[in-house]
């Protein structure tokens, strides 16, 4: 299993399925990840924390706990 925080910058990737639980999957999906999402990883700080990404045309930033919960297919 590949998750977001396993991605290079630069790379673009799809959204295979959300892990977690409750309320923490719920502010995953409401910041706009959802299956099939397209995400841009435009950086990474130099420690992993956190994930820069562009979704659905906005940028966000990702703690590196959330980005473990996205699985994700290049």
């Amino acid at each position: 299993m590949k998750t977001l925080r396993d991605a290079k910058i630069g790379d673009t990737v799809t959204v295979v399925k959300l892990h977690g639980q409750g309320a923490v999957k719920r502010r995953i999906m409401d910041m706009g990840i959802t299956r099939g999402t397209e995400i841009y990883v435009r950086k990474v700080a130099p420690l992993g924390d956190p994930v820069e990404v562009t979704v659905r045309g906005y940028e966000l930033s990702l703690r590196k706990a959330d980005a473990e919960m996205v699985e994700i297919e290049e």
